[in-house]
């Protein structure tokens, strides 16, 4: 029975010298072709070739508004990255659009409604349906309770001061349109301002 040889250092550093690519590139190989491959990235795979689905976004973490791809698989997000079709960013993101997919999938993300009682102690899940419906309920018992119709010298404002709104810096022109419209027609409010004039 032939003996079983083993591999010794110097086997796997000439082997390890023949795969590695900047040799072949040193003796004058281009870096754009095989010159660069090794075994190890021959291997390798294009991570969003697993995608079964990319849809896109706007990034909302500043005013700039640059759009993302988000890559899919069987309904669960696997990437976020900048769209090369958009004139805003050209494919890039700054750190904070980078950091998307980590924020999006984040085990710390809230992702249920959570709702603490006044002079209560603990947090309780409750349904969305129910928190809006909360958040309404509030915001009309808000405004009758201090809705201003006119100051004491008789001047119509038809206001109230105890409400207020900081809109997101990501807004378009025809959404914030719409708050002013809302907010200070319908409701009254006179403290409307925008995260991205903050």
């Amino acid at each position: 029975m032939k003996p079983i040889r083993r591999r010794t250092l110097a086997d796997h550093a000439r082997g390890f010298l023949r795969d590695w690519s900047l040799p072949r590139q040193f003796r004058g190989e281009s870096p754009y072709s095989d010159a660069a491959k090794s075994s190890g990235s021959a291997r390798l795979r294009p991570r969003l070739e697993e995608a079964d689905k990319v849809g896109t976004n706007i990034c909302p973490y500043c005013a700039v508004g640059c759009a993302q791809l988000m890559y899919a698989k069987d309904g669960t997000l696997i990437h976020v990255e900048g769209d090369p079709r958009s004139p805003i960013n050209q494919g890039t993101l700054c750190p904070k659009g980078a950091a998307t997919f980590g924020w999006l999938t984040s085990e710390l993300r809230m992702s249920k409604v959570l709702y603490r009682a006044p002079h209560s102690d603990r947090w309780e899940e409750r349904p969305l349906d129910w928190a809006m419906d909360r958040i309404a309920h509030l915001a009309k018992q808000t405004r009758d309770e201090t809705f201003v119709h006119k100051l004491p010298d008789g001047t119509v404002v038809n206001h109230t001061l105890g409400m207020a709104s900081l809109g997101g810096a990501t807004l378009d022109n025809e959404e914030n349109y719409l708050i002013k419209k809302l907010f200070s027609g319908g409701l009254g409010m006179v403290w409307i301002e925008n995260q991205a004039r903050v």
